[in-house]
């Protein structure tokens, strides 16, 4: 793993615990990214006009990353225009579910809509409080995020598998952003219909792309109304036999943007996403443990069975001026300082925040 924070110049000046907000540009990608303009800059229109092939290249690695027909795979700028796509799609009567305090981006696009919605607030038994909401209150959608951007809670992953299989016809569309890229994940045999994310944080993709992961099943539940003559390969004879997906990319797709992508995707393979999982799941649990002792953590988090590599520790302005003067890359959030690892970070670096948390 060494070797592997080598990439990341950042890690030379400073404990990064922010991948929340924003994931490390790193040096293989960069190189990859220059060679990429320098071909626009000499080839022009003839460079950018092989960028279709190199699309549909990115469909094929993200759903090989996350096992997902790239048929079904849709390319987006962000996750937050993605998602409003496909609600604009969805018929209205569906009562919809939501999580209180939620990353307003999913949760806006349902509110806006005048869908008929209940909320749950976070708890230490979510899991059995959503079971309950759907069964008693008629819930036919469940939107959340697989990981609370707040405080790092993460939604058992096995319970919506369950969920999903005691209500067939419960349509769950998730917020990936703060969970793609921590750890293995395998789209087809999850619980999930829908899950998208804006690749900037956790897949180290840069800004200006993101995907959606769509299943077949689910398609029909949707009547999608974004079309562009992009999406139709420029050509008007092609308007009637736009896919699904296809009307989540109605206008071009920079290539720079998806090739980085599929760039990035490619490089956190070669690490290895069950490598990346145990690495987070050891900073995670050493944090959890440290931040407890000091009486930091909310309840919820501290009685729950698993958490993400997300906490929000309770700290004034004071403490999080200490931290940015030894070096913490890290952000308020909420009542709190939210702190982030990710797989470049060490155990080394939790105890190093620690001892400033101390002093």
């Amino acid at each position: 793993m060494e070797q592997i924070r080598k990439q990341f110049p950042v890690l030379n000046h400073s404990i990064y615990a922010n991948t929340a907000a924003s994931g490390l540009l790193y040096d293989d990608l960069l190189e990859w990214r220059q060679g990429h303009d320098l071909d626009y800059l000499i080839g022009g229109s003839n460079m950018k006009q092989n960028s279709n092939r190199m699309h549909s290249e990115t469909r094929r690695v993200v759903g090989e990353f996350f096992n997902c027909n790239p048929e079904n795979v849709a390319l987006v700028p962000n996750f937050t225009i993605g998602l409003n796509f496909l609600v604009e799609g969805l018929d209205k009567k569906e009562k919809v579910l939501l999580i209180e305090g939620d990353y307003p981006s999913l949760n806006w696009p349902f509110e806006s809509r005048g869908f008929a919605i209940e909320y749950l607030a976070v708890s230490e038994n979510l899991e059995e409080r959503i079971y309950d909401a759907i069964k008693i209150n008629g819930i036919t959608v469940l939107a959340l995020s697989v990981v609370q951007w707040l405080n790092g809670i993460m939604v058992d992953l096995t319970f919506l598998k369950k969920l999903k299989t005691q209500f067939k016809d419960l349509l769950i569309i998730s917020d990936g952003t703060q969970f793609l890229g921590t750890r293995s994940f395998d789209f087809l045999e999850s619980g999930i219909d829908i899950i998208g994310a804006s690749a900037y944080k956790w897949l180290l993709s840069g800004y200006g792309n993101g995907l959606l992961l769509i299943k077949e099943e689910v398609k029909e539940r949707f009547k999608l109304v974004a079309k562009g003559f992009g999406s139709g390969r420029n050509a008007l004879e092609n308007n009637h036999k736009r896919t699904f997906c296809k009307h989540l990319e109605p206008g071009h797709l920079d290539s720079l943007s998806f090739g980085s992508l599929q760039f990035s995707l490619e490089f956190l393979s070669k690490i290895g996403l069950k490598k990346i999982g145990e690495q987070n799941n050891k900073l995670s649990d050493k944090a959890r443990n440290e931040f407890n002792e000091f009486g930091l953590l909310d309840d919820i988090v501290v009685k729950r069975n698993t958490h993400s590599t997300i906490f929000n520790i309770k700290a004034n302005q004071r403490v999080f001026n200490k931290l940015l003067e030894h070096n913490v890359v890290c952000v308020q959030r909420g009542d709190g300082i939210r702190i982030s690892f990710h797989f470049y970070n060490t155990l080394d670096e939790v105890d190093e925040i620690v001892k400033i948390l101390k002093s």
